[in-house]
């Protein structure tokens, strides 16, 4: 097992990227299909970098990524990826600013976890709530057709939070990557095609 997550470290010290996590997300990506040239992405829990980096390269020059963490990074991004040090559910502030600027995005993705406390039910229910809090922000955020990439940790209420997705998408769609380690609890829900609240 050692020798497996090793791989992904290893990998992503020579491609440059702070964390393996951006296999997770490129594995996603291998699945669904979500990006395109061009288009706008806000990573929520973006440190230490790796979904920016990776949403950058895909969205290309005339893309744009916003990320924002609690946790501060040292990568260095490219000129189409805008880092804000704060919390992303902050009502008011830069980021709450700069994220209404930009607003609508083609795509909200989120590796946001909790700090892990070892208690089982106690690191799910905070990992929900935090999911809870990005999906009650996709109206403000998501453009009518967008996607939605959360990070939940598995628990007796992924269920109910995967249904509360269901009227907000034409599809929702659950997806553990072979890069997450076998031991985690985390599994990905996918939103495609976000549905227009006025309509």
């Amino acid at each position: 097992m050692k020798k497996y997550q090793d791989h992904y470290f290893k990998r992503a010290k020579q491609e440059n990227y702070p964390a393996r996590s951006v296999y997770k997300l490129q594995e996603i990506e291998k699945r669904f299909r979500l990006f395109r040239n061009g288009q706008s992405i806000l990573d929520l829990g973006a440190a230490p970098g790796s979904w920016s980096l990776f949403a950058a390269r895909k969205v290309g020059a005339q893309g744009r990524v916003l990320g924002v963490d609690l946790q501060t990074t040292e990568t260095e991004f490219p000129a189409n990826v805008e880092f804000f040090h704060g919390d992303a559910f902050e009502p008011e502030g830069p980021f709450a600013d700069r994220r209404a600027e930009l607003a609508p995005f083609d795509m909200v993705i989120s590796d946001m976890a909790p700090k892990t406390t070892g208690v089982k039910f106690a690191d799910q229910a905070r990992s929900l709530e935090l999911c809870e809090l990005a999906r009650d922000l996709l109206p403000e955020v998501l453009a009518p057709g967008g996607h939605f990439v959360v990070k939940i940790f598995e628990g007796p209420d992924t269920k109910a939070y995967t249904d509360s997705l269901r009227p907000l998408f034409g599809k929702v769609k659950t997806f553990k990557p072979k890069s997450s380690r076998a031991e985690s609890k985390e599994t990905f829900i996918v939103g495609l095609g976000f549905r227009d609240a006025s309509l």
